[in-house]
């Protein structure tokens, strides 16, 4: 399993732009539904800022996100719309949890 943390800053002007690319992928995701992949997306509070996480299950290295028109379409000129570039970090877990909510 291969996880991925994505991190950028974007020029205020091209804040909204970046949201509705990332939201256009969302919905080539929620159409295609490929396997193997666990993928969120957060704006941060400077409304600027943007974090991909992603989690990939797949043995052959290449990420379903890289066949998705809507996620090329996001990829193009990115370096235009950023005061800071896309860093690329792999993630190594040391441990998660999620509780769950009991009957109300």
């Amino acid at each position: 399993m291969r996880q991925i943390m994505v991190r950028y800053r974007v020029k205020p002007e091209h804040a909204e732009e970046n949201e509705q690319l990332v939201r256009a992928v969302y919905e080539e995701l929620h159409r295609t539904r490929p396997e193997g992949l666990r993928y969120a997306t957060f704006r941060l509070p400077d409304g600027v800022s943007f974090v991909h996480l992603a989690r990939e299950s797949g043995g052959d290295g290449r990420s379903p996100l890289t066949g998705l028109d809507a996620f090329r379409r996001f990829q193009a000129n990115i370096a235009d719309r950023c005061d800071e570039p896309p860093v690329v970090s792999e993630l190594h877990e040391i441990g998660s949890y999620e509780g769950q909510a009991g009957p109300v």
